[in-house]
Parts: structure tokens; C-alpha cells; sequence
């Protein structure tokens, strides 16, 4: 198997850096990865992070996954990716320095943009080598995330290996036009997103279910011994909304990323700035909390809270977390990421 002219045998781990793209002055900017072979042949597995330069979550997982225990694999071959989008990483920037996003210029082209043959670069040496991928991201700037997976669920195989990553929300669709895991999976290589966290961190509880989730993964391919390890529920989204601040002012938040909710029941109060309440956003209907604002200040119709509706019923779901005990990895999430905002029940700010 080849990687840039580089061979790996069977057998074999080998840290390669890819030649992605050059400086202003010719020097070759090359992007790192680990590769390692089994001796039995099997399945060949992709995980990539940091496509977006500033969701540093991914590079973290990766990091834990591969020094953690030393990765051993009893078949197939592995190929980890901690950086993609080297120029991002290097500025702590979400976008490439032509301000394209990488992960909107797949399958890219040897004749294109920046962007568009960084995109084409990966799609050779890596996707196409492959029989599935994962690729790990954040939220965008100024949101958090509660894990959960995205998939294209009409795929029975890509189904199944949502399923198997052991994520409590999976979230249905192909992905936009453009997007890494929406052509890697059209040119024949099943691949599923997390989206966890937000960007500039690298979160010990993401970092928990990011590895968690790699490890049922590879033990459902075949690829590692072992038990998954399953989560409290499994919920399918296939649809979600954002509520949006409705005036400008300063957020106090009644819930965050990962909380159930109930319809009518009050999300965020909206104050003046010299603390006059404003209004409070309610929710429409029954729901869980997928992403939440970390920046409190809002003008009018700027994204607030990310509302998913489950497949499930909200009660069924509360009582399956309730029993898992405080300690289930979920839960750590919901509390740390609670961290990052002021949450105070309604009426009492």
C-alpha cells in the first residue's frame, strides 16, 4: 500500500507526511499520518480530524486513541489523519488562507483552487483506499455541540456503522454539497462525522466518547477485541430547528447542549443591556438540546439553541439517562459543557 510513494507493508506502522501543498517560498507543506497495517488482511479504516482548522476536539481523540494503549489492530489497516487542514491548525483558523472551506470543496480537483487540491489530495491518498472513514469535528465559532454522529442513514451500511460508534444521537442526512464525508461516501467509502464540543479545545469528556466511539467501531469491523461499549439510549434525528434571538441583548440560558426539553418550556431570557427583561425564546415542541451559543450578546435573528426532535419519546429517553447514573460519559458532557455558558432556571436572574 502506498502513501505518497511510501510503501507499507503488511505488518507494518509507518508515520508519513503528505505533501498537501507549498509556501510562498516553494517550501512543501506535507500533512502527517499514521498508518498501520495488520499482518491479516481486512477492512481498511480512515479517521480524520481538523478539516476545519480550528476544531482541535478531533486532534485530541485521535491523539488519545493512538498513545493511550498503542494501537494494535488484528486485521485490515488503519489510517489516522490528527491534522487535514494544516494551514488552519497552524493559525488556529477555521478556513484556509483563501478563506475557502476545505470541507466545501470535495472531491476537489489537481487543477483547482487551494482548497479544491487539498481536497483532491485526500481523496487520493487517502479515501480511496479505504473501505470506511470517521471524521471528527466541532462546533462552529461561538457554539458547542452534544456529541452526536451524522450519517446518510438510507445506506445500510453506513447505518450500520453509525449504529456501531455508540453515539446517543444520530442525525440523518448525506451532508451539504461539498462536504468530505458526503463524497467519500459517494465514491464507494462509507463515512460518518462526530460533531462534539467546540472549536480552540480539546474537552476531556469529548475526548472520552471521541475514543469510546473509534473503539465500538473498530471492535463491530472485526478490527479489535473487545465489548462495545453501548450508550444509555440511540435516537435518530431526522429533523431539528434553531431558535433565534428575536431583539438584540444579553442571554441568560434555562438549559444547555444535551438537556431535554418540553414543549413550552423556557430556553433563554433575553435582557437589556442595563438588565431589563426583554422576552424569553420557548420551545415548540419536544426535544433535546444539540447545540447551544457560547456568546451570550445576540442581534436579532442570530442563532441561539440548536432544537432536535428525536424518534423517540423525550420521556423514555430522560428515564433510559437517568438510569445510566451520573457517572455515564453523556452526562459528564452535559455538565461540562454547561460550563462554558450561564445557566439559571426561569425567573430566578
Amino acid at each position: 500500500m502506498l502513501f505518497d510513494g511510501i510503501s507499507v507493508e503488511p505488518g507494518e506502522s509507518k508515520n508519513i507526511r503528505i505533501k498537501i501543498s507549498e509556501t510562498y517560498t516553494g517550501d512543501e507543506i506535507r500533512m502527517p499520518i499514521r498508518v498501520i497495517r495488520s499482518k491479516e488482511p481486512g477492512p481498511t479504516v480512515f479517521i480524520t480530524a481538523a478539516i476545519h482548522g480550528d476544531e482541535i476536539n478531533g486532534t485530541g481523540i485521535i491523539h488519545d486513541f493512538m498513545f493511550g494503549d498503542m494501537v494494535e489492530i488484528l486485521k485490515g489497516t488503519l489510517i489516522l489523519v490528527p491534522v487535514v487542514n494544516v494551514f488552519g491548525f497552524e493559525t488556529h483558523e477555521r478556513y484556509l488562507p483563501d478563506r475557502r472551506d476545505l470541507n466545501r470543496s470535495f472531491p476537489g480537483s489537481s487543477q483547482g483552487s487551494l482548497a479544491s487540491r487539498m481536497a483532491k489530495t485526500l481523496m487520493k491518498e487517502v479515501v480511496s483506499k479505504c473501505d470506511y472513514g470517521i471524521d471528527l469535528h466541532s462546533a462552529a465559532f461561538q457554539r458547542t455541540n452534544f456529541p452526536n454522529v451524522r450519517a446518510d442513514l438510507t445506506s445500510k451500511v453506513t447505518r450500520e456503522l453509525a449504529l456501531s460508534f455508540g453515539a446517543a444521537l444520530i442525525v440523518d442526512g448525506k451532508g451539504p454539497v461539498g462536504a468530505f464525508r458526503r463524497e467519500a461516501t459517494k465514491a464507494g467509502c462509507p463515512t460518518i462525522i462526530l460533531e462534539a464540543g467546540e472549536p480552540w479545545k480539546i474537552e476531556p469528556s469529548v475526548l472520552q466518547i471521541g475514543v469510546q466511539g473509534i473503539r465500538n467501531t473498530l471492535i463491530h469491523l472485526g478490527m479489535m477485541e473487545g465489548e462495545r461499549i453501548e450508550p444509555p439510549y440511540q435516537a435518530v434525528i431526522r429533523k431539528s430547528i434553531w431558535l433565534r434571538a428575536t431583539v438584540g441583548g444579553i442571554l441568560k440560558f434555562h438549559v444547555t447542549a444535551g438537556d431535554f426539553v418540553e414543549k413550552d418550556q423556557p430556553i433563554a431570557t433575553n435582557y437589556s443591556i442595563l438588565g431589563k427583561e426583554q422576552n424569553t425564546l420557548i420551545c415548540p415542541q419536544d426535544g433535546i438540546i444539540l447545540g447551544i451559543a457560547t456568546l451570550p450578546a445576540v442581534k436579532p435573528g442570530e442563532p441561539v439553541v440548536h432544537v432536535a426532535f428525536p424518534n423517540k419519546r423525550i420521556t423514555d429517553l430522560r428515564r433510559k439517562m437517568k438510569n445510566a447514573g451520573g457517572s455515564d460519559p453523556l452526562q459528564k458532557a452535559t455538565r461540562d459543557l454547561a460550563t462554558n455558558i450561564d445557566v439559571v432556571d426561569h425567573g430566578s436572574a
